[in-house]
C-alpha cells in the first residue's frame, strides 16, 4: 500500500493547515507518512502544492506519480492532472477540472450552506478522509485542539458535508500509531534544546526562519532566551557573547546570511570559544531562489574565515540524525572551544516524515568547563599550552580573583595583546592541535545496502531518504549496490571509504550542487574519485523516481 496526495493552489489558499490536518489523521491512522512541499517566493498568488505520501512501510522521499489531487484552483488541474497514475483521481469542485478521472463534487454549493468561506479546504479534507475510508473522528479531534471551539465547529460541520458528499473507493487497514511526525528544523531545535541550549538568536532567512519560530514558540515552557536581532552580522557576536558568559547558544541562517557572519566565525577561531552555527543551504549566489533548494555550501562552510583555525562541519541527513547530531555538536564545540557547523537545506528542513519518538537518555551534556578546585592559586591562562591544545576553560566571576581575558588580536596565555613572532607560531600550532582530537570525533557515514557493492554510492546530507529508496529497489533486481552517506564532514572520514572503494566497480557521487563539492572532497583525501555523477542543482530536491531513472539511463545502461 503506497498513496500519494497532492494539494495545490495559489499561496494564501490554506494549502499548509489543510497538509498539516490531513498528515496528523494519516499519522494517527499509524501510517508512515512523507509530505514534500513545493512553494515561490511569494505571499499571496503564483503556484504551490504539497504532497503527502503514506504507506504501511516506511518511507523516505516522494515520488513523481500522484493517486490523488485536490486542486484549489483551474492551473494546478491543469499541471498536476497528467501526473496522476492509472486508478489515479481528481477530486474538485464542478466548476474546474475535465476528463474520466475527475470527481466532480459540489464543493462551492456546500461552501454557500456553511456560509463560510475559508472552510473549502476542510470540506475537500472531509471527502479525501472517505474516499479512503478513514475514520472521521481523527480528524475531527484534530480540528478541535487546533482551533478555538466556535471556528472549530464550523470546521467539523465542513469536514462532514464533505465526508458525506462523496462514495468510499478504498478500506485501508489501519495500524499502531506508534510514531512522531516533524520536520528538520524542529528536529534541529529539539536536538539544542535537549543537549541545554540557553540562547537563540537570529535574523529570520529562508529556510532557517522556522528554527527561530520554533524555538521561540518553546522559550517559556523551556527557559531558553531567544532574540530576533537586526542582522545576521550582530547574531553570531551574540551567540560568541553569550558562549563567553558560560552560555549554551546557537545561531543559525542560510548561505547569504552565514556570509555576513564569517568575520564573527573567524572570532570565535581565536577567542576560542564554542558555538554552533546552523547553515540552511538553498539556491544561491546571493539570493538565487530563496525558496528553493540546494547544497550548494559545503566547501564554503570547510574553508569560511580568513587565517586558519579547527572547525567541525556535520551534514544532517534526515530529522532523526538533525536532532541527535545538533545534541552532538554542542559537546564537540565544548571539548574542543571550536565552533561546530551544521548543515541542513530547504529540502530537510520543510519535508515532514514519521519517525520513531527520539530517545531523550541518549543525550548526555558534556560541558568540559573547570571549577574552582582546578583553579586555585595559578593565576588563569585562558590560552594556556597544553598537549591537545585545549586550554582550562572557566566561567567569568565563578571562581573568585581570577579574570577570563579575551582578544580578537594575537595573544599570550593570559590574552594579553603580542605580535612576538615565537608566541605568534605557538599559539597557531596550539589552535591546530584540536583538529588531530577532532580526527578522533569523527564518525564514519552511513552504510547502507550490498556489504562488498559493485556500484558504491556515494552522497551526504538530505540525499540519504531518496538513496536510501533507490538502493532498495535496485536491489529487488538483483543489482548490486550500496551507499555512503557522509554526516561528519570535517575533518572528512575515510576509513570506511577506503574499504569499500577498493571493491567498488564504480563509484557514483550523488549531489545537489552543479560541482560535485564531496566528490572534490574525496579526490584530495582520498586515492578515489567517482566515476559518474548524478547532480542535480534546479532547486527541487531529487524524488525516487527521478533518480532510478538517471541512475539506470547514466550508470547501469
Amino acid at each position: 500500500m503506497d498513496y500519494t496526495i497532492l494539494v495545490g493552489g495559489a499561496a494564501g489558499q490554506g494549502m499548509d493547515t489543510f497538509a498539516h490536518l490531513l498528515e496528523k489523521t494519516l499519522k494517527r491512522c499509524g501510517f508512515y507518512v512523507f509530505t514534500y512541499r513545493d512553494y515561490m517566493s511569494r505571499v499571496r498568488g503564483g503556484h504551490n502544492f504539497i504532497q503527502t505520501r503514506f504507506s504501511d512501510k516506511p518511507i523516505f522521499t516522494y515520488t513523481e506519480g500522484i493517486d490523488l489531487v485536490f486542486p484549489l484552483n483551474e492551473e494546478t488541474a491543469e499541471i498536476h492532472s497528467n501526473m496522476l497514475n492509472n486508478k489515479g483521481v481528481l477530486i474538485c469542485d464542478e466548476e474546474i477540472g475535465k476528463g474520466e478521472k475527475v470527481i466532480h463534487l459540489p464543493l462551492k454549493k456546500i461552501l454557500k450552506e456553511i456560509n463560510n468561506p475559508r472552510v473549502y479546504n476542510t470540506i475537500g479534507l472531509g471527502a479525501i478522509i472517505k474516499y479512503f475510508g478513514l475514520p472521521i473522528n481523527i480528524p475531527e479531534e484534530l480540528i478541535k485542539n487546533l482551533f478555538p471551539e466556535k471556528i472549530a465547529q464550523i470546521n467539523i460541520e465542513a469536514l462532514r458535508a464533505g465526508y458525506e458528499a462523496i462514495e468510499e473507493r478504498h478500506r485501508l487497514e489501519l495500524l499502531e500509531d506508534d510514531k512522531i511526525i516533524i520536520n528538520g528544523n524542529e528536529a534541529l531545535a529539539l536536538g539544542a534544546m535537549s543537549a541545554g541550549c540557553k540562547f537563540y538568536c537570529g535574523y529570520p532567512m529562508t529556510p532557517s526562519t522556522s528554527i527561530l519560530s520554533y524555538f521561540s514558540s518553546k522559550s517559556e515552557e523551556m527557559g531558553i532566551m531567544v532574540e530576533q536581532i537586526e542582522d545576521e552580522v550582530a547574531a553570531l557576536n551574540m551567540v560568541l557573547g553569550a558562549s563567553y558568559a558560560g552560555v549554551r547558544a546557537m545561531t543559525g541562517s542560510s548561505g547569504g546570511g552565514v556570509a555576513l557572519m564569517v568575520e564573527a566565525l573567524s572570532l570565535s577561531g581565536i577567542i576560542e570559544l564554542p558555538v554552533v552555527l546552523v547553515n540552511a543551504q538553498r539556491s544561491g549566489p546571493a539570493t538565487g531562489m530563496s525558496t528553493r533548494t540546494e547544497q550548494g555550501d559545503l566547501r564554503f562552510m570547510i574553508h569560511a574565515g580568513h587565517g586558519e583555525f579547527p572547525r567541525m562541519v556535520i551534514a544532517l541527513r534526515n530529522p532523526e540524525d538533525a536532532f541527535y547530531q545538533t545534541a552532538r555538536a554542542f559537546n564537540i564545540a565544548d571539548k574542543y572551544q571550536i565552533p561546530v557547523i551544521l548543515l541542513t537545506d530547504l529540502y530537510l528542513a520543510d519535508y515532514t516524515q514519521t519517525i520513531k519518538p527520539f530517545d531523550f537518555s541518549k543525550i548526555k551534556i558534556e560541558r568540559h568547563i573547570f571549577g574552582e578546585e582546578k583553579i586555585k592559586d595559578e593565576e588563569y591562562k585562558p590560552y594556556k599550552f597544553t598537549e591537545n591544545g585545549v586550554s582550562p576553560r572557566i566561567i567569568p566571576g565563578k571562581i573568585p580573583g581570577q579574570v577570563v581575558l579575551v582578544d580578537s588580536h594575537e595573544h599570550d596565555e593570559l590574552g594579553h595583546i603580542t605580535e612576538d613572532p615565537r608566541i605568534r607560531t605557538k599559539m597557531v600550532n596550539k589552535r591546530l592541535k584540536k583538529f588531530e582530537g577532532l580526527k578522533e570525533e569523527v564518525e564514519e557515514p552511513w552504510h547502507i545496502g550490498d556489504e562488498r557493492p559493485e556500484n558504491l554510492i556515494v552522497c551526504w546530507g538530505s540525499t540519504y531518504g531518496v538513496v536510501q529508496e533507490i538502493i532498495d529497489r535496485l536491489r529487488g533486481e538483483g543489482i548490486s549496490i550500496g551507499a555512503l552517506i557522509f554526516g561528519d564532514i570535517w575533518p572528512f572520514p575515510t576509513k570506511r571509504l577506503l574499504i569499500f572503494g577498493k571493491t567498488a566497480n564504480r563509484i557514483i557521487d550523488i549531489e545537489q550542487n552543479a560541482t560535485a563539492q564531496l566528490d572534490s572532497l574525496i579526490r584530495e583525501e582520498t586515492p578515489y574519485e567517482s566515476s559518474h555523477k548524478i547532480l542535480k542543482y534546479d532547486g527541487r530536491p531529487f524524488n525516487g523516481d527521478e533518480l532510478y531513472r538517471r541512475i539506470k539511463e547514466e550508470v547501469l545502461k
